[in-house]
């Protein structure tokens, strides 16, 4: 009785291979390998360029009455907060390490993981927004676009990303006969329309289609607008010329090269979390065949074998598209100058360095800040066009 309990259990795929991990790297591959490989390059680049953006936007010189450096240094800490939690999730998944399997670290675990997921999104949402305001509305961006207002508006958001999160904890449990972090029972009631799918789904189309499709939105006006804008001042210039009455150099090149650099983070958002979301999104056109067939025949089914090749697929994709998390570093860098000197002065030690001083020195006597809005603040500090925030 025993030996045919034995060859029924292991005529079942799931008791052939008990892990997730362990299936995949027999069918397919690929999406373990890709988790081992990809992901450690945005460790590396994250674990170092998050910090120095979070320091150089989070700085006093850089947030005076700049509000888009608060939302921007948010963002880096978020960015290196979910970083630390998938490093914990693919030493726990794909090398077998159990960081997080045991009663209520399954639970803390899930529930911290998608918080920064969630906030990081929105907050590119809320700058993006802001951006539209100052370039579209900018009678409107000395109330709107505060520096106070935009502290009060990261902890709103990190409050409501809390809230999303919270269903994690009940979702996720520790089960102690399998000695793994499952899905509880009571929430996979239901099958496609238990909690946890409706959840899932409702909560990801949300977040990470519907919000980036508003970033899209918003990316658009401001696109509109600028073309708008420097058509106009174009013809301006054109006309003082042709009637000798001058038109001196305009701040226009500046002020757009500030917008830029929040236009190129959105953007980068657009396309990374939208094309994660679709390839997510197509899960259920890859229905999975018997569990009832021996290894020769899941191989020949069509339905295991597409699904394998989309799971794959889907696998190098999500980590590709995760660079977001880590490489926001670089587009400051090329799209902002105060940026690039601030970053120099960090790395330097304010100019403390013998045979870098002067280099710092002499940038720094060179540079004038232009914020998005005066808060208050001296006037010399914002450049006279409906556009300015010069990075």
């Amino acid at each position: 009785m025993a030996n045919n309990t034995t060859i029924l259990d292991l005529s079942h795929l799931f008791y052939r291979y008990p892990s997730r991990t362990a299936l995949l790297e027999e069918f397919a591959p690929a999406a373990p390998w890709a988790e081992k490989i990809v992901p450690p390059f945005w460790y590396f680049i994250g674990f170092l360029g998050n910090p120095i953006s979070a320091a150089v936007w989070l700085s006093q010189r850089m947030r005076r009455n700049n509000s888009s450096a608060i939302y921007l240094g948010a963002l880096s800490v978020s960015d290196l907060v979910f970083l630390v939690l998938h490093l914990m999730l693919v030493l726990h998944v794909a090398w077998g390490h159990d960081v997080y399997n045991a009663k209520i670290s399954c639970e803390i675990f899930h529930f911290c993981f998608y918080v920064p997921q969630y906030l990081s999104v929105f907050l590119v949402l809320a700058f993006t927004a802001e951006r539209y305001v100052a370039v579209c509305h900018p009678f409107l961006k000395e109330k709107l676009c505060t520096v106070q207002r935009a502290v009060i508006v990261v902890f709103v958001l990190l409050a409501f990303s809390l809230v999303l999160s919270s269903a994690q904890a009940y979702i996720w449990t520790f089960s102690a006969p399998e000695d793994s972090c499952n899905v509880r029972p009571e929430a996979a009631i239901g099958g496609d329309w238990s909690f946890w799918s409706v959840w899932t789904w409702v909560t990801d189309i949300f977040a990470f289609g519907l919000v980036p499709l508003a970033v899209l939105v918003f990316n658009v006006m401001v696109l509109r607008e600028i073309f708008k804008i420097s058509r106009k001042d174009a013809l301006t210039r054109q006309h003082s010329q042709v009637n000798g009455t001058g038109g001196g150099r305009t701040n226009g090149g500046n002020s757009a090269a500030s917008t830029v650099t929040l236009l190129s983070v959105s953007t980068y958002l657009i396309v990374t979390q939208l094309s994660a979301t679709v390839v997510s999104c197509l899960n259920s056109n890859f229905p999975h065949g018997d569990f009832v067939m021996t290894d020769a025949q899941i191989r020949a089914d069509p339905n295991w074998s597409s699904l394998f090749t989309y799971l794959e697929v889907r696998k190098i994709i999500e980590v590709i598209c995760m660079s977001h998390f880590a490489c926001y570093f670089f587009i400051y860098c090329i799209t902002g100058k105060h940026f690039r000197k601030e970053t120099l002065r960090l790395l330097t030690l304010n100019g403390k360095l013998p045979f870098l001083n002067s280099l710092v020195s002499r940038s720094r006597r060179k540079e004038r800040y232009s914020m998005v809005s005066t808060n208050g603040g001296p006037t010399t500090d914002t450049y006279a066009t409906n556009f300015s925030t010069t990075m």
